[in-house]
């Protein structure tokens, strides 16, 4: 079982996408039992809310289905029960720093870097375009789950 935690700054938008993208390729697949796949914020600004509606929306146009979802902060011992923690921009890499200690077993990476194209995911909060957050989340969980030998 591969346990996947993605991280971004409040846990609404773009971590939950991307755990609800991946969670979809992994059933469409077959792989459900291969998996444990959550989401969580790196700030406490969010805590309790649902997920965005704009992540909402994009996701019913492209028929993900989107569960019950309540952010949550990432806790120290979230290191130890997953397998990777997957940011979603470099400035949550120093809030996963700063609340589970040094990455002493290479868990930590950003989604981007399983894509030609590596970088940041542009938070939709911020720009309030959820098209090509969609776009870049979906091609990072396609190339992890290449990288994990699932494509």
């Amino acid at each position: 079982m591969t346990r996947i935690l993605f991280i971004c700054h409040g846990n609404i938008c773009r971590s939950p996408m991307a755990q609800f993208v991946l969670q979809h390729m992994v059933n469409e697949r077959g792989l459900s039992g291969d998996f444990t796949i959550d989401s969580c914020a790196v700030s406490r600004e969010e805590l309790g809310n649902p997920v965005h509606p704009g992540t909402r929306r994009i996701l019913a146009q492209h028929g993900i289905p989107v569960p019950a979802h309540r952010a949550r902060q990432l806790q120290r011992q979230d290191y130890s029960r997953y397998d990777l923690l997957i940011a979603m921009e470099q400035k949550n890499l120093s809030g996963i720093r700063r609340i589970v200690g040094p990455d002493i077993q290479n868990k930590v990476h950003l989604l981007l870097c399983y894509t030609r194209s590596p970088g940041d995911i542009a938070d939709p909060w911020y720009t309030g375009d959820f098209a090509p957050t969609y776009r870049d989340v979906t091609a990072g969980c396609q190339g992890l789950l290449q990288a994990l030998g699932h494509i």
